[in-house]
């Protein structure tokens, strides 16, 4: 057997990925029970054998080379394939088992993926979940997760997205801020209204598209809003409109329970904003994945019984 044939073994896969998740020789040393000296054996046998570096080793922390990168990224391709292999072939249809790597927006992750995902390891517990939380959805292209939960149905020809409910976007403000400052009668209004601005992902700021509920085949005004208070969390956003501080733009299930108790009010409830409702966006090559077909088909129920807006 050629030297460039054997430069990569089937064991150095496993062994390589945990080292990366781990950070460090020790951490990963640990986490195979092993000693840190075998664990930087492994590795000095695995850039002799390829004849490049993959690990920069530091005393505190160790990080990837860009050969390291290149290989990782092709590792965990190849580990996922193997197991979703393993899948198809009905070895773990019943119970489904392996890494799942969820990605969500940093509000909704927290306030509604989160407990769902406590629920669903409690039931599948051989299925171990990986959970993070970013502003924009990440590339599919990175294949960095295997399901994503975001708002509105994916761009990505190659991704399959499933509903999972219907979410509509509301005007509110506080009940104070419109004795001070009137209540909008039409969109126009908008402009001379304190309005609160949230900058997320690629959503061009600024700007607020408003339909009139009787002529759905009307176009959409665009109301370039302005206002004194902008950010990038959707949790503060409400909080100062919670205050009285304006009019604010936000899906309703974040909304829903200050519209019920009266600490806001819908604004120019006549109108339509676009939807944002919620999906399960995943890659094509993973539909045949059991962990993730048995994890959306478990939110897309959740979210049903909970009958959105979700209850808080």
């Amino acid at each position: 057997m050629s030297m460039s044939s054997s430069s990569i073994q089937p064991a150095d896969l496993g062994f390589f990925s945990v080292l990366a998740s781990a950070g460090s020789l020790s951490a990963a040393a640990r986490e195979m029970g092993i000693t840190t000296a075998a664990v930087s054996r492994h590795l000095a046998q695995m850039e002799k054998r390829l004849g490049v570096a993959l690990v920069n080793r530091t005393t505190r922390r160790m990080s990837l080379t860009p050969d390291g990168e290149v290989y990782l990224a092709h590792t965990r391709r190849i580990l996922g394939e193997i197991q979703d292999l393993s899948e198809l072939l009905g070895m773990s249809k019943s119970s489904p088992q392996g890494l799942l790597r969820v990605n969500a927006t940093l509000g909704f992750g927290r306030s509604h993926i989160t407990p769902l995902i406590s629920q669903f390891v409690r039931q599948y517990p051989e299925v171990d979940v990986q959970l993070q939380l970013s502003v924009s959805p990440p590339p599919l292209a990175d294949d960095a997760f295997d399901v994503c939960i975001r708002f509105g149905a994916p761009p990505d020809s190659r991704a399959i997205g499933r509903q999972l409910a219907p979410n509509r976007r509301l005007l509110c403000a506080a009940p104070t801020y419109l004795q001070q400052h009137g209540t909008p009668k039409i969109p126009g209004d908008l402009v001379k209204h304190n309005c609160i601005g949230i900058r997320q992902g690629e959503e061009a700021y600024g700007v607020w598209r408003l339909t009139h509920d009787k002529a759905r085949q009307a176009s959409a005004e665009s109301i370039k809003i302005r206002g004194n208070l902008t950010t990038n969390d959707g949790e503060i956003a409400v909080n100062w409109a919670l205050d009285g501080h304006g009019i604010l733009m936000r899906a309703e299930w974040d909304i829903a329970r200050y519209l019920q108790s009266g600490r806001l009010v819908q604004v120019l409830p006549g109108y339509c904003t676009p939807d944002a409702d919620i999906y399960a966006v995943y890659p094509q090559r993973h539909q045949t994945a059991a962990r993730v077909r048995v994890f959306v088909d478990f939110l897309a129920q959740a979210f049903h019984n909970s009958l959105l807006p979700v209850p808080f």
